[in-house]
């Protein structure tokens, strides 16, 4: 039978309200894409990003604007060539994956990571509220790498609180575009007082300039700066680390590429997420597999998850069951 491609639109509730310096949301929006042929079917998802000018309704326009291409047969090749990278390509190329895999009964992760998989550590999110709440809240996880939400014009204090609240666990603070020039070294020597391992993206992607003249007494991460390869250069002197989002490349074919790239300029590489489902983070668990820093936390943010979800055990995450996806 010729192919056939299915695109659906899902809400998954969060836990807890989610927090960043932009705003706040309580569910976890997605589309999810499912291509048939007449060997199987492989399927995949992504989240809608509005900071890249992405909503439901653009995105999954994006996905019907090469329905045909999917339906006849089109490679990941032939989609990277008629769709820009971001979410409604990332689901789409996910979905040819695991399609791959399971018409050809050859796992993902026999291609992209070279060995079995195995399970790896994950950062959990400690969203934007009050110091004492952050503190509370870093208190009570009982997590080894703590991943907190910043981005206000003083965040000295939420720094310290956690920092004292961790119990020893390693803290990388995700500004979100949310510092200034005139406040990122108060809040770079902050981090570093506080041993954190990593600042996520203190400035906004176009606004940047500065890191690359001012010293980092903590690694800078790139996120909103990267997307695809070809941003890599420009990133040079200005960080340290990159983070590399399935969302943001526009699949794993882009990401794989990305990842390699990243280590020929010399960066680190972090592997993150935007909040979905345990499917959102499968394909990216296996680029993970490599990475100094793994960020794939969203299904514990997530009041349901899918059937066959990924098993997180404390601080790891275990590679994903094949019946969800690769």
């Amino acid at each position: 039978m010729p192919r056939r491609l299915s695109v659906t639109v899902e809400q998954f509730p969060l836990k807890h309200v989610f927090r960043i310096a932009r705003g706040s949301k309580t569910e976890a929006v997605v589309v999810t894409c499912r291509i048939e042929d007449e060997y199987g079917a492989g399927w995949a998802e992504c989240v809608p990003y509005p900071r890249y000018g992405e909503s439901v309704d653009s995105v999954t326009a994006a996905i019907e604007s090469v329905r045909e291409l999917i339906e006849s047969g089109g490679s990941r090749q032939s989609l990277e060539a008629a769709l820009g990278a971001g979410a409604a390509r990332n689901a789409l190329d996910c979905a040819l994956w695991d399609l791959e895999a399971k018409s050809t009964g050859k796992p993902v992760a026999a291609i992209v990571c070279g060995d079995t998989p195995r399970p790896v550590e994950t950062a959990f999110t400690i969203s934007l509220d009050s110091a004492e709440r952050m503190a509370s809240e870093a208190r009570a996880c009982g997590r080894d790498l703590l991943k907190i939400k910043l981005g206000t014009a003083d965040d000295r204090e939420r720094i310290q609180a956690v920092k004292a609240a961790a119990r020893g666990a390693r803290l990388i603070l995700d500004a979100n575009e949310g510092w200034t020039a005139a406040n990122i070294r108060d809040h770079l020597l902050a981090a570093a007082a506080a041993g954190a391992v990593l600042v996520e993206q203190p400035l906004p992607a176009d606004q940047d300039e500065i890191l690359g003249k001012i010293p980092h007494p903590v690694p800078i991460c790139a996120d909103e700066s990267l997307h695809i390869g070809k941003d890599l250069a420009a990133l040079v002197g200005r960080y340290d680390y990159v983070n590399v989002k399935l969302d943001k490349t526009g699949g794993l074919t882009e990401a794989v590429r990305l990842f390699a790239q990243a280590r020929e300029h010399g960066f680190g590489v972090m592997v993150g997420c935007m909040v979905g489902s345990s499917l959102a983070m499968a394909p990216a668990l296996l680029l993970a597999q490599h990475a100094e820093i793994v960020d794939l936390d969203g299904p514990l943010l997530i009041a349901r998850d899918r059937d066959h979800p990924l098993t997180y055990s404390g601080s790891m995450v275990s590679p994903p069951d094949p019946k969800l996806w690769g």
